[in-house]
């Protein structure tokens, strides 16, 4: 796995696995997208398909540019695409395969498990990354710790996580106070706290690293993701946290 962003002004994440490459999400330029995957050695024009969590800009708005600059196939719902269309303009779209909330996806060897969110999009998914060996999942914009999320967390090798924002600190920002309500209601975001009672509650299980995804950056910092994390974890799960400007390392399993 590769970062190449994660954060409200840009998502875009790179997956490979059972000899199938991938992106999840289109919510950086193509040229960022191609610039950042280069640096390591890859090639944007060689990936499979694109896979669409949800309909908001930051993961889906250069979907157009991904097909007709890099003749990538797209996965979205076909609910997620239409909506999008009415408020994105995203152009002439070539290859566009429909599924969904729920259904595994047969990519190669790699089977995509689409987990439905309750995330305030229309259809929004997260994905899990199955190879037959290892299990990886890319879980932002999720709305809140759904029943169904310890569950599968408890079933991961490795995740991104969202860890969105601090409590403290959206409380005392100055977002108005329905933007407020929003981030911490049951559609929104996964605070530090509650991303890092998640993890430990998967200790002891098979989960190898976390990749702390999403973060704001009006209320939060990695820092502050970071220390929450590790005054939970005490040390016991390798962590990292996700730019919102820049490139990650690559995370392997």
């Amino acid at each position: 796995m590769i970062v190449l962003q994660s954060g409200s002004n840009g998502n875009c994440v790179y997956v490979e696995g059972g000899g199938v490459r991938l992106l999840v999400d289109a919510g950086i330029s193509g040229l960022q997208a191609d610039c950042r995957l280069a640096s390591h050695g890859l090639d944007i024009r060689q990936v499979d398909a694109l896979l669409v969590s949800h309909d908001h800009r930051d993961h889906i708005r250069s979907l157009g540019i991904f097909q007709r600059k890099f003749g990538i196939p797209a996965y979205v719902t076909e609910t997620t695409l239409a909506v999008a269309q009415e408020w994105v303009c995203l152009g002439r779209l070539g290859k566009v395969h429909f599924f969904k909330p729920g259904q595994v996806l047969h990519l190669g060897e790699l089977k995509v498990h689409t987990i439905p969110t309750p995330h305030d999009a229309v259809e929004g998914v997260a994905f899990v990354f199955d190879d037959g060996r290892n299990r990886l999942g890319v879980l932002t914009d999720l709305g809140h710790v759904f029943p169904e999320l310890r569950q599968l967390i408890l079933s991961l090798d490795a995740v991104l996580l969202e860890s969105n924002y601090d409590p403290q600190m959206l409380q005392q920002g100055d977002y108005p106070e329905w933007l407020k309500q929003r981030i911490r209601g049951p559609r929104g975001h996964l605070s530090n706290q509650e991303s890092a009672r998640l993890l430990r509650s998967a200790l002891g299980g098979r989960l190898r690293w976390a990749c702390l995804g999403h973060l704001s950056e009006n209320n939060n910092s990695p820092a502050i993701a970071l220390q929450t994390h590790q005054d939970l974890l005490q040390g016991d799960l390798p962590l990292c946290v996700a730019s919102r400007y820049e490139v990650s390392e690559v995370f392997t399993i």
